[in-house]
């Protein structure tokens, strides 16, 4: 089998690559330089020639604030980007994995989101995502679409790189506490997009790690499991206003992986205890 993977110097194209590679599956990294995703000319010529069994679509316009100042660049990359690789998957009959996020949803509530509840995304960049899923549903039958949220890996910007960072400048840091979800670890979504890129149990799932946590809460996490003392203290949304509407419930059910025979990811706490010990070594 040989899998392209999309955003390759990213923190998830980057572990996805790797996790094809130690089983021993054929893996094609590319990124800007290579495929710009917005052309169509050029991901016609890049996916063409690599000639994929599937393509794991992870290259995304992710900045959330900004997405509502670039709006028309962000719906370039998230949704055209995604149809122009969509367009080509059908050409190629080959598989389409894309990753998609909690943003889809309104974050009204405290149930965790079904795949297949109502999209009403509160900003710019979960508008352009869900018009991405549009795109792979309305042009594909062999697809994956896998919502994430809260990444962090070892290869980018993330949350826990954040806070440790600040700790180190700040003795008193205030997070909120009013966002509920659960983190993502990039080298166990990773595990599990390979998983499912080797089926052909298709359709849209949601893919985080175990257990649900706020902001507020995974930051004292973070800074037990790392040793690091300071204070925290919880703040809500209304003190950190931002550019984009954040939803406040990003819980997401992940039954269905389970229902499908995929291993689900482990628990947000076991996640974080593995990559500070990846971030310390």
């Amino acid at each position: 089998m040989k899998v392209l993977v999309t955003g390759v110097k990213g923190q998830l194209g980057f572990d996805v690559v790797n996790e094809l590679n130690k089983r021993g599956i054929t893996s094609i990294g590319v990124d800007i330089d290579e495929m710009d995703i917005t052309d169509p000319a050029s991901v016609k010529t890049v996916i063409g020639e690599a000639a994929p069994d599937a393509v794991i679509h992870c290259a995304a316009y992710t900045a959330v604030d900004a997405a509502e100042d670039n709006e028309d660049l962000c719906r370039r990359v998230n949704r055209d980007g995604t149809q122009n690789i969509a367009n080509v998957c059908k050409e190629l009959d080959c598989k389409m994995v894309y990753i998609s996020t909690d943003y889809v949803f309104d974050g009204e509530g405290t149930r965790p989101w079904e795949p297949d509840d109502k999209q009403t995304p509160l900003n710019v960049y979960g508008q352009t995502k869900y018009e991405g899923e549009l795109a792979v549903m309305n042009t594909l039958s062999k697809y994956f679409i896998v919502r994430i949220a809260w990444v962090f890996g070892i290869n980018g910007k993330n949350f826990v790189k954040t806070m440790l960072n600040l700790a180190k400048t700040h003795d008193k840091l205030t997070v909120v506490n009013d966002q509920t979800g659960s983190p993502t670890y990039t080298y166990d979504l990773a595990r599990l997009l390979v998983d499912m890129v080797l089926t052909d149990k298709y359709g849209i799932y949601h893919a985080t790690n175990e257990g649900f946590v706020t902001w507020y809460d995974f930051a004292c996490e973070i800074f037990k499991t790392a040793g690091v003392d300071i204070e925290v203290l919880p703040v809500p949304s209304s003190e950190y206003p931002t550019k984009a509407k954040r939803p406040s419930n990003s819980r997401m059910s992940k039954d269905k992986l389970k229902e499908n025979g995929f291993e689900p990811l482990p628990t947000w706490q076991d996640a974080l205890k593995r990559y500070i010990a990846e971030l310390n070594a």
